[in-house]
């Protein structure tokens, strides 16, 4: 790879600002009040901190609010090969999304109680691994491809009652991907690899391809 990354200068995702979620916090319970069950989605590139920044607004809220992510929705290892796609995990095409769309329907209207998680240690999705506590009426999406205007994702971007962007400078996705990496185990040559041909090809594609949101975050 011609391209390096000074692991020097990896930092952590940023800690969320406390006055900024607050107020973010107050916009969204003001508008959740206007429906019986809410729907938000939080969506940003890889390495943009969206699992961080839901867990931070989700704890802010409090137990009427439950996150939900579209990780859960990772096709298998096995159908990513006989499809030839395991290469490019993480990409649009890698994830179920009409089980992902039925999902979200379900958890509105209430058919649906469960959703599946993903174990990155495992590399493997955990059908079941979460569930919507009863007196829940504000749902968190959070996800990759959740304001992605391509066939498909887009019909499901149009079902969010509300929508946050997380927009992170490439240099600064690039670290944090790196890192993940690392920490998975893989050789600083594997890593950076991985973060380079993979992980930024889907940030730029989902950067560039990405809908208005209601609120945009820097991240």
């Amino acid at each position: 790879m011609s391209t390096e990354t000074n692991l020097n200068t990896v930092d952590p995702v940023d800690p969320v600002d406390p006055v900024d979620i607050t107020e973010l916090t107050d916009e969204i319970k003001a508008m959740a009040a206007r429906h019986r069950i809410a729907i938000v989605a939080i969506a940003g590139p890889p390495g943009s901190g969206k699992s961080t920044f839901a867990a931070a607004l989700a704890k802010r809220i409090g137990p009427s609010c439950c996150t939900i992510p579209m990780d859960g929705f990772h096709l298998d290892n096995t159908t990513l090969i006989a499809r030839g796609l395991l290469s490019v995990k993480g990409a649009p095409e890698t994830f179920d999304r009409e089980g992902f769309d039925q999902l979200i329907d379900g958890l509105k209207d209430g058919s649906a109680q469960h959703f599946p998680t993903f174990d990155r240690d495992l590399d493997s999705v955990l059908q079941d691994g979460g569930s919507v506590p009863a007196g829940v009426s504000l749902l968190l999406f959070e996800g990759n491809y959740l304001l992605f205007d391509e066939p498909g994702w887009a019909d499901i971007a149009q079902k969010w009652d509300a929508s946050i962007w997380l927009e992170v400078p490439e240099d600064v996705l690039t670290q944090r991907l790196v890192r993940r990496w690392l920490d998975q185990g893989m050789s600083e040559a594997d890593a950076t690899e991985r973060a380079q041909m993979n992980d930024l090809a889907n940030a730029r594609r989902v950067k560039k391809k990405a809908l208005p949101a209601t609120w945009v975050k820097n991240n």
